[in-house]
């Protein structure tokens, strides 16, 4: 169960994150990858760590 809004919103933004590389992986799978898409993918990976450190932080004061 949650403490409050803004960790609802974090597990919700968490699980759409899942979902979108679960697509991207298995789009990869049936098309192929190319190098926009890795590029696209590794961007978007760096993305999500800084999220990650900035959702971790604020749960750390919990």
């Amino acid at each position: 169960m949650t403490s409050s809004r803004g960790h609802q919103g974090a597990h919700g933004a968490g699980q759409i994150i899942e979902q979108l590389n679960n697509q991207a992986e298995a789009a990869e799978q049936i098309q192929g990858s190319n190098k926009v898409d890795e590029e696209i993918q590794a961007a978007a990976n760096v993305h999500s760590s800084e999220l990650d450190a900035i959702f971790n932080n604020d749960n750390d004061s919990d």
